[in-house]
């Protein structure tokens, strides 16, 4: 993965105000959404919303491995045909509590915007995650949202769709995230903007897949504990050197702030 090279003599941009010419950002910060960001996984919270809040076995038996989002659009057909509306959806999207810390992670990002450009991916969708990212306050902080297609029909029922197909035998068959992030970093690569660092936040199996491409300058922040994690530690026993980002296990997202800070003062 290519980087730009630090300049020689620059003033440190951790100062960073009154500029007269932004310089782009240095860093590309990745977060992942469910149970990262917020404290759960949103396409289960959302079941509050049901009658009773609980689905019924028939559908509960429908789930296969791999086919998550298929499984959700009868998850939603079937809240549709219960009468839930769009601003059932809502309300539960935006009591969703953050992750321990997070709100202190964010604060400290919005203090040095200038540093990074933020960006979100994940397998939830564009609706709840915009619902939750406004009500905390947040939404403005991240350049790009790349999730899975949502609406409400003329019915009033909430769609959602597939984000995209690809051939990644690890992941969903809806996301591959790092097919993502990868042609992002290609993409802002073509427009003159290639990050010396990426740190990505995430917590589940699939970010794992794109946390492999991470090179020995990235750091990688898994949920302590979480697949992320667990499946970093086996590669690391496996085939030691094979994972090359460094890995920072987290509980609290203040963990994550800590570890940017240190970072961003070692570059003064």
């Amino acid at each position: 993965m290519k980087r730009c090279c630090e300049g020689v003599g620059l003033p440190c941009l951790f100062k960073g105000v009154g500029m007269a010419s932004p310089r782009p950002p240095r860093y590309l910060l990745v977060f992942d959404f469910d149970e990262t960001i917020i404290n759960e996984n949103s396409d289960d919270s959302i079941v509050r919303a049901a009658p009773g809040q609980v689905l019924p076995e028939h559908i509960r038996q429908t789930f296969r491995e791999g086919f998550y989002n298929e499984y959700m659009q009868r998850v939603l057909a079937y809240m549709g045909d219960q009468g839930v509306k769009m601003g059932d959806f809502k309300t539960v999207y935006e009591n969703i509590p953050l992750s321990p810390g997070m709100p202190d992670l964010f604060q400290f990002l919005s203090k040095n915007h200038e540093l990074f450009e933020i960006i979100l991916i994940s397998d939830a969708n564009m609706f709840g995650i915009e619902c939750s990212l406004r009500a905390a306050g947040f939404y403005s902080l991240f350049r790009k949202i790349f999730s899975n297609p949502s609406g409400f029909d003329k019915r009033g029922y909430f769609t959602l769709g597939p984000y995209h197909s690809h051939k990644c035998l690890d992941c969903p068959a809806n996301m591959c995230k790092r097919k993502i992030l990868t042609e992002y970093l290609a993409e802002r690569a073509q427009e003159e903007v290639e990050f010396e660092r990426v740190f990505y936040v995430g917590d589940g199996a699939n970010d794992f897949c794109p946390s492999v491409t991470l090179t020995s300058a990235d750091v990688a922040f898994p949920r302590k504990g979480y697949p992320m994690h667990r499946m970093a530690q086996e590669m690391e026993k496996k085939q030691p050197g094979a994972f090359q980002a460094t890995v920072v296990p987290w509980e609290s997202a203040v963990e994550v702030a800590r570890y940017l800070q240190e970072a961003l003062k070692k570059k003064c």
